[in-house]
């Protein structure tokens, strides 16, 4: 009997840590990068988006050739802005304007994430393109990668984009959790739920979706089940030997440089 004992105090408690500690294992909040130009980033503005709440987001801003969109980059989990700055370097080579944001949290900026507020963050740095540009909703790529792909689609439903673009990107946190914690009811407790699958169905822009079918983080058939849900105008990159972090590495900007312009003419 004390076995038993044992193994339900066990599971009850190894719960209540994982509710408790859900959002610093979803969250993995980063310290603030050095300089754009240490990544080989040039001519970059690095400017202050304040969010409504008054939160001051560090974002790094280029300004491309005035007849390309400008693709506003949503990064992931772990990372701080300059260790995406390479992905967003060959937009930049491209001629297309970029904007990356770093979310509330990471890159050393104040405030504590969570979707509610990933979603201020979101809006704040769509708005300051509308505001601040000459950049208008059709010119802009609303790019996602991982957890960035929750604010991407929620965006998505408010905002009419020129593409929105997923990379490596999930049905539901609760579903990447289901994945990981298989004994424990994770619909029920988790708190950012990042719901893209009952979302993607009523998104207002056209859709690119990418993803590596080794993804070792979000299974592939995340993907797979959005692209199939989605009803606008929509396309898939999924590449046999790609995991989760190495998209870069089969030239997927190729992709989306080419599809953004065959819907922007």
């Amino acid at each position: 009997m004390i076995y038993i004992f044992l193994v339900v105090f066990l599971y009850l408690f190894f719960g209540a840590a994982l509710y408790i500690f859900q959002r610093k294992i979803l969250f993995n909040k980063s310290s603030r990068p050095r300089r754009p130009e240490d990544y080989g980033l040039e001519n970059i503005n690095e400017i202050t988006i304040k969010t409504d709440d008054n939160v001051n987001l560090l974002a790094w801003h280029y300004k491309g050739k005035k007849n390309r969109p400008i693709l506003v980059y949503f990064h992931g989990n772990s990372f701080d802005i300059g260790e995406r700055a390479y992905r967003i370097k060959k937009y930049n080579d491209s001629g297309f304007s970029t904007l990356i944001v770093s979310w509330r949290g990471f890159s050393g900026n104040d405030g504590d994430p969570s979707e509610k507020n990933l979603y201020l963050d979101g809006t704040a740095t769509i708005e300051w393109i509308l505001n601040n540009t000459h950049h208008n909703c059709a010119d802009i790529v609303n790019y996602g990668e991982s957890l960035g792909t929750g604010v991407a689609v929620e965006l998505s439903l408010k905002y009419d984009f020129c593409l929105t673009v997923l990379e490596a990107p999930f049905t539901s946190i609760a579903d990447v959790a289901k994945k990981r914690y298989r004994i424990y009811p994770t619909k029920l407790l988790v708190k950012d739920k990042f719901d893209n699958y009952k979302k993607i169905i009523s998104i207002k822009s056209p859709l690119l979706i990418i993803s590596g079918k080794k993804d070792e983080v979000v299974p592939h058939s995340h993907s797979l089940a959005l692209y199939e849900r989605a009803k606008v105008e929509k396309k898939s990159v999924f590449i046999d030997e790609a995991m989760h972090n190495n998209l870069y590495d089969y030239g997927i900007e190729k992709t989306v440089i080419n599809f953004t312009l065959k819907l922007w003419k």
